[in-house]
């Protein structure tokens, strides 16, 4: 593996030199080759999901891991719009002249090598690449075994774009080393790698943050929760619910807990009992809830802190928004959060007290993502505080590099 990370630290010098054009011009190239290629693709995808199911993988992980047409038009269209935003590359933040005559400037320059670890997948492949492209940076993949097939079919794709527009094949390097010792050698190459980036289940981000000596940013797992208020409006809460919970079980934005204040109980447990159970959706509920709604399951201590990617989801019920915002607080990821309320003073202090990423008011959590943000497509969605926040976009891919300009000044 060192090989290929000293490959990709080379590369990586060169990347910072090119052009906005010449990244451009390789991602339109990247999205035309795996279109033409989607066949090949699919079909590699294909074996995958059949090993999938032989382990009796989720419905959750199946989606996740499942390439349609649709999705590979979208991997592409996503490639395309990457290529129509701003390159942050060479921005000038700052200027100033010191009374020695010394112009200090801030320029924003790559990070280096980005090493991306992730699970079942396949179209972070394509994403992590077009974005640390745009950004400068070279890009060492570490995919799960679950999508291997699909993962190398992309991959081969992106080399075929890099070939084409005569730049390093190493800045895109896939590491198929299996298992934990492969992740290790990764994430302590301090030689060669310059960030690393998990994204996956709670035993991979753990794994990383305990035993990474490369500087990390973790994108933690997402118990999603959304709150109904008091002064709530009950009909719009089941519709952001029923999206924000149903549209994809298995992605980290989805909505995993339900929050809701006592004086609408009586009336809201029936009407979102009605609707989740539509989707097939199981509600596990506390002693309370379950009083006005005999369809809810029991619910457990462990429930409230659980990212069930499934058709399972919890409801705690609560006295007041300030017992809400504990609760939240107390079980969530420090992902996406959402209050649903008429209420302009509760609004003002869920958006302030909640510690998460993101924090919603009568929306729903699956607005979280790189492109309905604006900013294309996303190298994750951190949940940490240091560097990036929430959606991490080509900006957040980037630092900034102090130049001084003299002329010939000497420190007295």
């Amino acid at each position: 593996m060192i090989n290929k990370l000293q490959a990709a630290k080379n590369a990586s010098y060169k990347l910072a030199l090119l052009s906005s054009d010449t990244k451009n011009q390789v991602l339109r190239d990247c999205a035309k080759f795996i279109t033409e290629n989607s066949d090949e693709i699919i079909a590699a995808n294909k074996l995958d999901m059949e090993a999938g199911r032989s382990k009796n993988m989720s419905e959750g992980l199946l989606d996740r891991l499942l390439l349609t047409d649709e999705r590979i038009k979208g991997i592409a269209a996503s490639l395309e719009e990457l290529a129509l935003l701003s390159d942050p590359i060479g921005e000038i933040s700052s200027m100033i002249k010191r009374p020695n005559g010394l112009m200090i400037g801030r320029k924003r320059v790559p990070i280096g090598v980005i090493g991306v670890i992730y699970e079942a997948r396949p179209n972070v492949t394509a994403d992590s690449f077009g974005i640390c492209f745009k950004s400068g940076n070279a890009v060492v993949l570490r995919g799960g075994s679950d999508a291997i097939n699909s993962c190398k079919a992309i991959v081969k794709t992106i080399k075929q774009a890099l070939a084409e527009n005569g730049i390093d094949e190493n800045a895109v390097t896939y590491i198929e080393d299996e298992g934990h010792d492969g992740i290790k050698e990764l994430i302590t190459a301090n030689d060669y790698v310059d960030l690393v980036i998990p994204r996956g289940g709670a035993g991979l981000i753990e794994f990383v943050v305990k035993n990474a000596t490369v500087p990390a940013i973790h994108t933690g797992t997402g118990n999603c929760h959304v709150y109904v208020d008091e002064y709530a409006n009950l009909q719009m809460a089941v519709k952001i619910i029923v999206n924000a919970k149903t549209t994809r079980l298995g992605v980290c934005n989805a909505c995993e807990s339900l929050v809701v204040h006592k004086a609408v109980l009586d009336k809201f447990a029936p009407l979102i009992y009605k609707a989740l159970s539509e989707h097939g959706v199981e509600i596990r509920a506390d002693e309370e809830a379950e009083k006005y709604c005999e369809g809810f399951v029991p619910a457990a201590e462990e429930d409230w802190g659980k990212e069930y990617l499934d058709r399972i989801i919890s409801l705690k019920s609560v006295d007041s928004i300030e017992e809400a915002v504990l609760h939240i607080n107390k079980y969530n990821t420090g992902h996406s959060e959402t209050i649903i309320t008429d209420n302009i003073q509760h609004a003002e202090y869920f958006t302030s007290v909640i510690d998460a990423a993101c924090v919603y008011v009568n929306a729903s959590t699956r607005f979280t993502d790189g492109g309905e943000f604006g900013l294309g497509a996303e190298i994750g969605i951190s949940t940490q505080k240091i560097h990036a926040r929430g959606p991490m976009g080509l900006k957040e891919l980037t630092c900034e590099k102090y130049i001084i300009l003299g002329d010939g000044q000497i420190r007295e």
